[in-house]
């Protein structure tokens, strides 16, 4: 078998298609192959799919998969049929997708190596623009996603994360019960909770079916809710309350600070929780304690609240609140009265089947994406990632027709 025959039945062509030569560079590395189109030979039109004549032809190339390590691409005379109904149209080629610069083989490289690597790894090892990469990634993502239904999401989450440094956010929606990314969109506030709402209607869904919306207590959040979920209950996450516990008990550490009482070394062992302290900051972290019981009784309350939280236990939320109310610690009265705000969302929060693990998982992800789409130039490249890593999406692998 000489080697168009081979790279004919390797490319797997239809009888209309032929290899018309090939050229093997071994000083650039590379393979061209030729691609003609059986002479006399009736296309089918791609808007109707009447079999018309030939009117013209023009010349198309695709990057293809390697051969034999090869950088290989393809070049065809691909044929522009005259339909009586439609005019003028360019053929359907079997092997890559219109206005595709890859075949479809190498499109679904692409995608199997878009699970394992970030897309700029990925160019620079196919050298290509990663650009282009984006575009394939974002045709098959976009068209799994305009598939996805939403009709029986009952509970979603709803957080921000930073999409740069520079302090640009974007929300997360997920769905509570499958972990599955819904929506991405710029922004933290109450729009993009409407823009969620808007969404759903081309999902086969209603906001009127989300039962529970679990977030964090931001103003704007609960403004969105209410205004675009009025049926939702609101619930909120233990995360950004011990966030807020934890910078209660940095103001009443500055205090002691501002007085140039605090050693060095003083601000690591009094953050975060104890056990996750080496034995020399546990140390340091209970002399001071002693020494300065204003301080202690800070870090009690911030022990004490995680503790009740984790117990999932509301009771123990009221008796909190009364040794917070009287203990002399502005931050931690503060913080009292926020939380007595949001009690019911909190106590919603220690009822529901949504637990801080769920939340940690969906975010580990999206910082996946992230790592994937490393050094992304607009938010579309995030989009695309964090749909590859946390949608769950069914994506169509391309393959060649039989």
């Amino acid at each position: 078998m000489d080697a168009n025959k081979l790279f004919a039945a390797a490319l797997q062509l239809g009888s209309e298609w032929k290899v018309s030569r090939s050229e093997l560079s071994a000083k650039e590395h590379t393979l061209k192959i030729w691609l003609d189109f059986q002479q006399g030979h009736r296309f089918p039109c791609p808007e109707c799919r009447r079999a018309s004549p030939v009117h013209d032809t023009v010349e198309k190339r695709w990057r293809h998969m390697n051969f034999w390590q090869y950088r290989t691409e393809l070049i065809a005379r691909v044929p522009r049929i005259d339909c009586p109904e439609h005019g003028v149209r360019l053929v359907e080629v079997p092997w890559a997708r219109a206005g595709s610069g890859f075949t479809l083989m190498m499109e679904a490289v692409i995608l199997m190596l878009s699970r394992e690597m970030s897309v700029s790894a990925m160019a620079e090892m196919l050298k290509e623009q990663d650009t282009r990469l984006w575009r394939v990634l974002g045709h098959y993502v976009e068209k799994a996603y305009r598939r996805e239904d939403w009709s029986e999401v009952k509970k979603i989450l709803v957080d921000e994360t930073s999409s740069k440094r520079g302090h640009r956010y974007v929300t997360v929606v997920t769905d509570a019960e499958s972990r599955k990314l819904l929506f991405l969109a710029e922004g933290r506030g109450k729009e993009a909770l409407g823009a969620f709402a808007k969404e759903m209607k081309e999902h086969n869904a209603d906001p009127g079916q989300i039962e529970a919306i679990c977030m964090d207590m931001s103003p704007s959040y609960i403004s969105g809710a209410r205004e675009f979920f009025p049926k939702a209950e609101r619930i909120f996450d233990h995360f950004p309350v011990m966030q807020m516990a934890g910078e209660a008990v940095d103001q009443v550490r500055k205090e002691f600070g501002r007085q140039g009482l605090l050693p060095k070394g003083s601000l690591w062992a009094l953050r975060g929780n104890e056990w996750t302290r080496s034995e020399e900051q546990k140390g340091l972290r209970s002399s001071l304690c002693a020494a300065y019981p204003r301080l202690g009784r800070a870090i009690g309350l911030r022990e004490a609240l995680q503790e009740i939280l984790s117990q999932e236990d509301p009771q123990e939320l009221r008796w909190w609140f009364r040794w917070a109310d009287r203990s002399r610690l502005a931050p931690f009265r503060r913080l009292s009265k926020t939380i007595k705000e949001h009690l019911g969302g909190i106590i919603a929060f220690l009822q529901s089947r949504i637990t801080n693990g769920t939340i940690e998982a969906i975010n580990g992800l999206i910082q996946l994406a992230k790592r994937m789409a490393r050094g992304f130039r607009s938010f579309r490249y995030l989009r695309i990632a964090a749909f590859l890593k946390a949608g769950k999406l069914r994506l169509d692998l391309p393959a060649l027709p039989t």
